[in-house]
Formats: C-alpha cells, sequence, structure tokens
C-alpha cells in the first residue's frame, strides 16, 4: 500500500510538473537559419505549436516592427496554406544599394486552406528578411494564433529582462554582430560560398580520381612486366637445368 501512494503522489507530481512547464516551450517563437547578422538577410522561421487538444490553428498573423522596418521580406511557398503579404507607407524613408524605399512589409499572414496545424502537431512559417537593423540587438514581432473554435492567442507581450517571463510573450529575434570584415552573413553569399566550395570539392575529387586511375595503371603495367620477367627467369632456368643433365 505504501509503496503504490507513493507511485501514485510521483505520478500526481510528474503531471503537476508537465502542466506548469507546457506553456513555457508551447509559445510562437523565431529562430534563423544560421545567424541573423546585424545589417544582413536571414532566413528564419516562425515556430508555432497546436496548444490545442480538441482545435486546429488554422491562421497565423505576424506584425513586424516599425521601429525597425525591413524593406524586403519574402515568404517561402508553403504547402496547406494560403500567404498575404502587406505592406504599407513608411513616415521615413529607408535606403537600401543607393535607393529609396518608401514601403515595407508590415504584416505576413498564412491561412490554412487545409486542416492547418492539428492538434499535438506544429510548423514552421519561413521568410526571407533583410535588411536587418545595425542599431538594436533585437527585433519584436508580434503574433496572432487563432484557432478553428475562433479563438485567438495573442503573442504580443515583450519580454523584459531582468524579469519574469509573459504569459504570452512575443517572438523575439535575436540579432548577432556583423564580422569585422564588414561581411554581414548574407543568405545569398553564403549559397555562393557553399556552391564555390562544392565546385571546388567536385573538382579536387576528380583530380584525386584521374590520379588514382593513372596509378593504377601504372601499377598494372609494372606488374605484368614483373610476371613476365618472372616466367622467362623460370623459362631460362628449366633450360639451364636440362643442359646440365644431358651434358
Amino acid at each position: 500500500m505504501k509503496a503504490s501512494r507513493i507511485a501514485a503522489a510521483g505520478a500526481a507530481a510528474g503531471i503537476a510538473v508537465l502542466a506548469l512547464s507546457a506553456p513555457a516551450f508551447a509559445h510562437v517563437t523565431v529562430q534563423p537559419e544560421g545567424t541573423a547578422a546585424k545589417g544582413g538577410y536571414a532566413v528564419v522561421n516562425f515556430k508555432v505549436p497546436n496548444e490545442r487538444d480538441d482545435a486546429s490553428t488554422t491562421k497565423l498573423e505576424v506584425n513586424f516592427p516599425t521601429d525597425h522596418p525591413l524593406a524586403s521580406v519574402m515568404p517561402e511557398p508553403l504547402p496547406g496554406w494560403k500567404i498575404e503579404v502587406t505592406k504599407s507607407r513608411l513616415d521615413k524613408p529607408l535606403e537600401m544599394h543607393g535607393e529609396k524605399i518608401t514601403e515595407a512589409v508590415t504584416k505576413v499572414t498564412w491561412t490554412a486552406d487545409g486542416k492547418g496545424i492539428e492538434p499535438g502537431y506544429f510548423e514552421k512559417f519561413p521568410l526571407s528578411v533583410g535588411q536587418l537593423p545595425e542599431d538594436t540587438d533585437q527585433l519584436v514581432f508580434k503574433a496572432l494564433q487563432t484557432y478553428s473554435n475562433k479563438e485567438v492567442v495573442r503573442w504580443i507581450e515583450v519580454p523584459q529582462k531582468g524579469k519574469e517571463e509573459p504569459d504570452n510573450p512575443a517572438p523575439v529575434l535575436e540579432l548577432s554582430a556583423a564580422s569585422e570584415d564588414g561581411h554581414h552573413g548574407s543568405a545569398a553569399d553564403e549559397d555562393s560560398d557553399a556552391k564555390s566550395a562544392e565546385k571546388a570539392s567536385a573538382h579536387t575529387a576528380a583530380s584525386d580520381s584521374a590520379s588514382s586511375d593513372g596509378t593504377d595503371t601504372t601499377a598494372r603495367v609494372l606488374g605484368i612486366v614483373g610476371i613476365v620477367v618472372g616466367a622467362a627467369g623460370v623459362a631460362y632456368g628449366v633450360l639451364a637445368g636440362r643442359r646440365r643433365t644431358t651434358a
């Protein structure tokens, strides 16, 4: 009886811990693929878990910061979702690549045209963004998550350093410092570097293959010559032995 009570108490405590900790890992969050360097471009993923057991997530709205507007925002096609990009006119134009930008993306909305995110699942919503600001360490994106039962969860509370995490924290993208050589780690540059490295690797592999083939050919020729010389030596020995016997 005592052992069963202890087991039951332990199970209850475990369930309580899971119930209390569930909100801590079920928030809508944003993470870069690689790094998000100041002044550069990045691909970021908004990770959206389904927190309900009886409803699916059917809509996600991500609002972009107006104090640090991003001139370039491109969503990646996502099967099962309709994507809408909303742009607004800027109070203060931005300058990018020598051109003045008078409007920027202020919201991206994903609406499910199927089942959406069902209970027990999560989904990532990727975006290519830039040029990232150089005068801040983070970007705050306020998000609204809509369920099939019409419930809306507003992930809009800005986390404050030194304070407890709010109940519905907004997704925060941490920005890393640009490299000392001025390279901002753009996705295009990384792809170019990766392709160059791939070509170099392929060229090296081809050279190694050619060298290996040449070495194999030389070894085969030397092996055949050795066999011929060996056979000739044996034949000479046999003939010499016969001559001695005859003499």
